[in-house]
């Protein structure tokens, strides 16, 4: 009842549950790729539901067994995958929520994600010596857990003591710790590793005991050296969480992450398809680059059902196919409406300019930039012809506005900050799009 029919027949039918022990449910996949389709996109359904029948927190773990590839019932002469660790091991281990491919290896670098991404290396290079703490926000799905991850990976291959947990898994070892009168044991667990990760740190806002714990826990930690990166989903100091807390994550290194422009979506599923070892064709991949998808997880979860219905219904892998296989993930998230006059509003408030600047005379250098972008955008955006811009903007000949764009596109290709400076635009005016 919660999840639509098409993900169910796609990355649920032929899945198997294997063991629950611990508060920790097993589930065994056919593929890497409905093992990380599952990770991404219903690891939180799956939990609520069992959580509802346990009673108790819950965290769920996809592994691949390529013997349920036919069935999702194995008999029990068919190999089944190995065993849950127990409780007891799994304390024991440093990181049990780490993701295998979650490293700087497997990280796609662009405009919108380089300063979070050379300071994640940093970090990992000297912990504790440079940006404590370390606290990366950005929307959903954009790879602040991937960066997070990847400095928890590479500090544990160098032989360091790390800790990766969410936020909401901090909350209830602490509150368990605290009800079962064994604070000293949660103590001594979170404050004695070399790098403390703690993801999605917002979800402790509101929970003054937690935050109570993450501050002691926080400051144990830097006095004595040793790192702290968190990630959040919006700037420290406009997050719910107490000051005192807000003040600790602004006095190390905030950095974020912005949404992929097309150069990096593009890299982005050529890498994804490399690593599914998936023959795609480079107008597929620009095809599915176009998409007007938000984040990384959406864009992945695209080609993961193209994948999956080229697999199942043996149909050659072309763009006319590809955009059959993703029609419904793109009616669910519909392209916002980019009217002419929220077009020129965010180019106008980008640049700290009035609108009748961008209509006028102007030729300065920032207000000719300034008409220049919105050329560029209501051709590209508005699908406007350009007489239709001209008028627009105050009654300009069609030539001088496919000269603006010209110009425009010829930066584009060798200018990334222009490149980052349009997809903030384009974030402006579909953030707040409106009707025409």
């Amino acid at each position: 009842m919660k999840i639509p029919g098409a993900n169910f027949e796609t990355y649920l039918q032929n899945t198997t549950a294997v063991s629950y022990d611990g508060g920790r449910l097993l589930v065994a996949t056919p593929s890497l790729f409905a093992a990380e389709a599952l990770e991404r996109q219903l690891s939180a359904t799956i939990a609520r539901a069992v959580e509802r029948v346990a009673k108790d927190p819950v965290e769920v773990v996809f592994q691949v067994d390529g013997s349920i590839a036919s069935s999702a019932h194995p008999s029990p002469h068919e190999s089944a995958p190995k065993a849950t660790p127990r409780a007891d091991d799994r304390q024991a281990s440093p990181v049990p929520a780490l993701r295998p491919h979650f490293t700087f290896d497997t990280f796609i670098v662009g405009a919108s994600n380089e300063l979070a991404h050379a300071a994640a290396a940093r970090v990992a290079e000297a912990p504790g010596r440079v940006y404590n703490p370390l606290y990366i926000y950005s929307g959903v799905g954009l790879g602040k857990t991937h960066l997070a991850q990847a400095v928890a990976h590479q500090l544990i291959a160098q032989g360091r003591r790390a800790i990766y947990v969410t936020s909401e898994r901090f909350t209830n070892d602490y509150i368990t710790a605290i009800r079962d009168g064994r604070a000293n044991d949660f103590r001594e667990h979170y404050r004695s590793t070399d790098v403390l990760v703690i993801d999605d740190i917002q979800f402790i806002a509101g929970k003054e005991q937690t935050q109570e714990g993450f501050f002691h826990t926080y400051n144990e930690l830097h006095m004595t050296g040793r790192q702290v990166v968190v990630t959040g989903d919006e700037p420290a100091r406009q997050s719910l969480l107490e000051q005192r807390i807000q003040s600790r994550l602004e006095g190390g290194l905030v950095v974020d992450i912005q949404p992929p422009d097309y150069e990096m979506r593009y890299a982005i599923l050529r890498s994804k398809a490399q690593h599914a070892d998936a023959d795609i064709s480079p107008a597929v991949i620009d095809m599915l680059a176009r998409r007007p998808l938000g984040n990384i997880r959406e864009l992945e979860g695209c080609l993961n059902r193209l994948l999956a219905y080229v697999q199942l219904t043996g149909q050659p892998m072309t763009p006319d196919v590809a955009a059959h296989a993703i029609r419904s993930l793109l009616a669910e998230h519909p392209a916002p409406v980019a009217t002419p006059a929220s077009i020129v509003r965010a180019v106008a408030d980008h640049f700290s300019l009035d609108e009748e600047a961008l209509r006028g005379r102007r030729r300065d250098k920032r207000t000719a930039h300034a008409r220049h972008v919105a050329m560029y955008l209501l051709r590209e955006d508005g699908r406007l012809t350009s007489p239709q811009v001209g008028r627009l903007l105050g009654g300009k000949d069609h030539s001088t506005v496919l000269y603006g764009e010209k110009k425009l596109q010829e930066r584009l290709e060798r200018d990334p900050t222009l490149r980052q400076e349009l997809t903030s635009i384009r974030q402006s005016f579909s953030q707040r799009a409106v009707s025409p």
